[in-house]
């Protein structure tokens, strides 16, 4: 997964249990929202278009703060 980089809304909650909400944009490609939906008890993805974007600036997220589910959902995403 070459150029992925993942975010975060806050650095604060990067360690932070319970957090729900990561973003992710590989090299210059779009971002993507992803959401853990607690009904369908898995990983949920939604391009974020401009006018979606959060008004906070975004901060990177380490590899290792990523649950291991959403790893999976990543690397399912993002196949070349």
């Amino acid at each position: 997964m070459n150029g992925l980089r993942m975010f975060i809304l806050d650095r604060s909650a990067a360690t932070a249990p319970g957090l729900q909400v990561f973003y992710s944009r590989r090299a210059d490609g779009p971002y993507y929202r992803w959401w853990y939906d607690d009904g369908l008890e898995h990983w949920r993805a939604a391009r974020v278009q401009a006018h979606d974007f959060p008004t906070t600036p975004l901060c990177a997220s380490s590899w290792k703060n990523i649950p291991v589910a959403l790893q999976g959902s990543l690397i399912d995403h993002y196949q070349d």
